[in-house]
């Protein structure tokens, strides 16, 4: 019998940390999920934050908000920077202070993923990735600067440039990304500058894979190909991205003159292999055992994005759907666990059934109107696909309020076309405040077990 109640440390509040949460929420547990941020964020809307159809507080919620009913956790805003495996314990910063040790008895590690340049990180600084709301709102400033810069600009030639966006990577992010781009500058703006044509500016699209959506089957690539050409997107497959500077994209040997480039190609893990020091993938994924506990220490488990899983002799996609069913499965677990503990069988106690993905499909929008839908051997593309991708992004919303709110904003914004957020928002731009100085500690955050 143990004489303290069990600590479960979650780091991360994306899809997978608040479904190991919430999983966890009746458990005979003390839960302290850590996350950088204090909000939860529905990722897979990012590009319509950043193409003026939603405002950040439309699809971020504050993650106390969404588990402030589980009277069993504690919520900590700080950045994880370590993991101690012998000692049990995570080390983390926060706004005063450096390497806090939290401890823990069960450890679940959802950190996600960042950009990846492939080896070219200076592309960075010339070609923002898109992955949390500032990351949206930097590209919308961007997109929506561009127009206001060719209205003002006197010299007709260089409205070329500026009305030139181009997008490096055709997964469902560019794919989305320049769907909703071309309906933004061909509608919306089309009636409100007098200078330029909106609907004139070229929408570049760069993969060197063969086809967009390389992750379904061919016909609906295809058809989503034909929807971004009859929108007006240039596909341009096959070439590899050599250059991104201040004033273009060279790929395939081609110059491409352009103000505004936008990186939708390649994730990289975070770097949750290196704090535990432990087997990757190549891509840096943590290898995890069929109950997604790190091998040698079953304590410890990594869901999402930073776990490599076989499943069938292929590898779990990075989708927000593993995540969340990982992350679930994962706090059943521990809770499990922790029951035995307090039985006669406590010593003998095995793992539970190994985890499996099930996969309930993919989508991907593809313009006003039109998606595609693949579900095991079950494709549809066109607007019914677009129906079922709007009723899934609704439901999987973290409170009933955004549910409401974006179905509104889509429905009007369907019919009239009027976008949500169109504002350039310089945050850099109020009255700069001395950040308060960090000092080491190595004390450790005390709470109560």
């Amino acid at each position: 019998m143990r004489e303290s109640i069990p600590r479960v440390v979650i780091v991360g509040g994306g899809f997978g940390g608040l479904a190991a949460a919430k999983a966890l929420k009746k458990a005979p547990v003390n839960v302290i999920l850590i996350d950088r941020t204090n909000h939860h964020l529905f990722q897979p809307l990012l590009y319509q934050v950043a193409t003026s159809v939603l405002a950040p507080g439309q699809i971020g919620s504050p993650i106390r908000g969404i588990i402030g009913q589980n009277p069993n956790t504690t919520v900590i805003l700080g950045d994880v920077t370590g993991v101690d495996k012998d000692k049990r314990c995570v080390f983390v910063n926060s706004a005063d202070r450096e390497k806090v040790a939290v401890e823990y008895d069960f450890l679940i590690l959802a950190t996600g993923v960042t950009h990846s340049y492939f080896g070219h990180n200076e592309f960075a600084q010339f070609a923002p990735g898109l992955k949390n709301l500032a990351d949206a709102v930097a590209i919308r400033n961007r997109i929506l600067q561009a127009f206001e810069q060719a209205e003002a600009e006197e010299d007709p030639a260089r409205h070329r440039d500026l009305l030139t966006f181009v997008l490096v990577g055709a997964g469902p992010t560019g794919v989305e990304m320049a769907g909703a781009l071309a309906v933004l500058v061909q509608n919306t703006l089309k009636s409100e500058f007098r200078r330029v044509r909106p609907e004139s500016a070229r929408i570049i699209l760069l993969d060197m894979a063969p086809r967009v959506l390389g992750t379904f089957v061919e016909p609906l690539s295809e058809a989503a190909r034909k929807r971004l050409e009859r929108l007006g997107v240039e596909v341009r497959l096959g070439h590899s991205v050599d250059q991104i500077d201040g004033d273009g994209v060279t790929a395939g040997g081609e110059r491409i003159s352009s103000k505004t480039v936008i990186w939708t190609a390649g994730v990289s893990p975070s770097p949750a292999g290196k704090w535990l020091n432990v087997t990757t993938d190549r891509a840096g994924r943590v290898r995890v055992e069929r109950d997604l506990s790190v091998p040698g220490y079953p304590e410890v488990f990594v869901v999402g994005d930073t776990a490599s899983l076989d499943q069938d002799g292929k590898p779990l996609p990075g989708v927000a759907q593993v995540a969340i069913q990982q992350g679930r499965y994962a706090g059943k677990v521990i809770k499990r666990r922790v029951a035995a503990l307090n039985t006669p069988e406590a010593l003998s106690y095995n793992a539970t059934e190994a985890f499996r993905y099930f996969d309930k499909g993919n989508m991907a929008v593809v313009g006003k109107g039109f998606a595609v839908l693949q579900s095991g051997q079950f494709h549809m593309s066109g607007f019914l696909a677009w129906l079922a991708w709007a009723a899934v992004h609704l439901q999987f919303l973290a409170q009933s309020s955004l549910r409401v709110s974006v179905f509104v904003q889509w429905v009007w914004t369907y019919i009239t076309g009027q976008r949500g957020s169109r504002l350039i928002v310089n945050h850099h731009g109020y009255e700069h405040v001395e950040p308060v100085p960090v000092k080491a500690s190595s004390e450790q955050l005390t709470i109560s077990k």
